[in-house]
């Protein structure tokens, strides 16, 4: 259900992405405002500002995390692999297990500090298949679909496109198209990814160009949205563009800042 504004009081509506654990702020990311939405990536596997926090570390130390930051920053994904396959054969046990019980560890906290009411949608490091398990009354799970908030249509598309990382939550571009494609005309268009915009793709920190989405690049270009809203770039070179009639947020690494990008009206 759509929040309700008594009188003319205007819409407010708190936006957080690529929260990698950050439940400390994000209890208060709602504070003030008629909704918040979520655009993924709860789940903290490795923070490459702080070496000793997620779950790489908690399993493996801080020494191995290090290596393993500094070979997929120099994009040696395949040494990478193996490196990472190394230290679980060394440990033993179910690998996907291990990695359930501590995603299911942060799930818990971090869904139960969402306010009502909370729209959310999956990022590429998400399990989805968890995520009902977890969303309670008052947290609307959305992925190539549409919702009227404040009298205004907003429609989610999570996930990320496959790359080398092979994060758990990485589809196909037909795929991701399809979903796109899905949602249609809406006023706020909401995902997880950007669009392939260099400017909008390229992270200054790690000194790469991430997965943009062709597909909603063109949607936004087709359909006119008033927004497209997004995170997954940590460090974006750009952080807002307007392409044509659409102004393209992305509305933060919130696991660093702690603050919510608010969208009024």
């Amino acid at each position: 259900m759509a929040p309700s504004r008594p009188g003319n009081r205007r819409a407010r509506i708190h936006v957080v992405s690529d929260v990698h654990g950050n439940v400390r702020d994000l209890a208060r990311a709602g504070d003030g405002a008629d909704a918040l939405i979520c655009l993924g990536d709860l789940v903290l596997f490795l923070d490459y500002a702080d070496h000793s926090r997620g779950i790489f570390p908690d399993l493996f130390g801080v020494e191995n995390a290090d290596r393993i930051v500094e070979l997929r920053t120099a994009r040696r994904f395949e040494e990478a692999r193996e490196f990472g396959a190394s230290l679980w054969a060394d440990i033993g046990g179910d690998r996907a297990a291990a990695i359930e019980k501590a995603v299911r560890k942060q799930y818990a906290e971090m869904f139960a500090v969402f306010p009502t009411p909370t729209y959310a949608t999956y990022g590429n490091v998400d399990m989805p298949t968890l995520w009902a398990e977890y969303a309670g009354p008052g947290t609307t799970v959305l992925d190539g679909e549409r919702v009227e908030i404040g009298g205004r249509v907003f429609g989610f598309v999570g996930g990320g496109l496959r790359t080398p990382m092979r994060t758990p939550y990485e589809i196909s571009d037909e795929e991701y198209a399809a979903k796109i494609e899905a949602v249609g005309e809406v006023d706020v268009l909401c995902t997880h990814i950007p669009p392939e915009v260099p400017e909008l793709v390229y992270d200054t920190v790690a000194r790469r160009f991430e997965r943009g989405s062709r597909a909603l690049l063109a949607a936004i270009r087709r359909t006119r949205p008033r927004y497209a809203l997004f995170g997954h770039v940590h460090q974006p070179l750009v952080r807002r563009m307007r392409l044509g009639a659409t102004e393209c947020v992305n509305v933060g690494h919130f696991a660093g800042t702690g603050k919510p990008w608010a969208l009024e009206w």
